[in-house]
């Protein structure tokens, strides 16, 4: 690279993850050229309108050292659509990011995929580890998947070093989804039926995926061009400590009570959420020493993550 800054495309920079990890990224030293929706004034910014099989990347990878791919599809209301939705962008789009990456002399390639490869969880055996035959749940989760194995296959004639990540539930300012609720609960002093669950659940701080993300462009393995790591926090918890210690961090009384999960279980699949069921009842362990294997440890602990997590909410 010779004196100058090596570049690196980020998909779904102006997202929650993209939002903590471009930071991280420039920090480092790294010129960020952000792949966007829509204009939004930032310096290096590329416009793509949508991820698919036919986009075009020639320009966006010009001179670009490597590709960390954060943008997905991950939710859709119309169930209809939503299988060609994620074929198009979760599938087709990744693989086709990947195949011109490698046209345009890219060397590293990060995909970002999810832990929902596995299942939701792992009640009654082992931890999750890299080397399990995946049990996809969801359309989501299966279409992940499907984009890991094309990658696979990609990796086996391209010169270009791919990383897959298959994080848990990743949580920090800005995040969404279930994070989002129980903060909202908790700030709000609302009670909460989990007391009673035994559980046992990984959880990823969005500082955590961005220092593993710096980790593996800062230190490819020489060795193989294709790995896939499973990464989490140092601590992995029940359900009702991770409340408690989310209210610690912002300086509430955590007001939960027990319900027996048989009944709280029945309740929600009773509603539709049987998600929420297995995010919140299940366990999801995860054995993340590959991750440690490489050198790289969790820049914040899961205290630390939750405190920078409501700073800004």
């Amino acid at each position: 690279m010779s004196g100058r800054k090596p570049i690196v495309l980020v998909t779904g920079a102006n997202g929650f993850v993209g939002g903590h990890v471009v930071p991280a990224l420039e920090g480092r030293g790294w010129s960020v050229r952000r792949a966007v929706r829509s204009p939004e004034g930032h310096e290096n910014e590329v416009v793509v309108e949508t991820i698919g099989p036919e986009t075009d990347w020639q320009a966006a990878l010009s001179g670009v050292d490597a590709v960390v791919h954060l943008a997905a599809r991950v939710h859709h209301k119309h169930e209809e659509h939503a299988v060609q939705l994620y074929r198009n962008v979760n599938i087709a789009g990744t693989l086709h990011l990947a195949r011109s990456a490698v046209t345009a002399g890219v060397r590293q390639f990060i995909f970002v995929s999810t832990v929902l490869v596995h299942g939701r969880s792992n009640d009654g055996r082992a931890p999750f580890s890299e080397g399990d035959v995946l049990t996809p749940r969801g359309l989501y989760g299966m279409s992940k998947a499907a984009a890991e194995a094309g990658l696979k296959t990609l990796a086996r004639d391209a010169r270009m070093n791919i990383s897959v990540i298959r994080p848990p539930l990743v949580y920090g300012s800005g995040a969404k989804g279930n994070f989002a609720l129980l903060t909202r609960a908790v700030n709000l002093g609302l009670p909460l039926p989990f007391g009673a669950i035994r559980n046992q659940r990984a959880f990823l701080a969005v500082q955590n995926l961005s220092s593993f993300i710096l980790w593996r462009l800062e230190h490819p393995d020489a060795a193989s061009n294709f790995e896939i790591f499973l990464v989490a926090d140092g601590e992995q918890v029940s359900t009702p400590e991770f409340i408690e210690r989310l209210a610690r961090a912002a300086g509430k009384h955590p007001r939960l009570f027990g319900m027996p999960p048989e009944f709280l279980g029945a309740v929600l699949g009773a509603i539709g959420r049987q998600d929420t069921h297995d995010s919140l009842l299940g366990s999801l362990e995860l054995d993340v020493s590959k991750a440690i294997s490489t050198g790289w440890r969790p820049a914040v602990s899961l205290d630390e993550g939750l405190r920078l997590a409501l700073q800004a909410t």
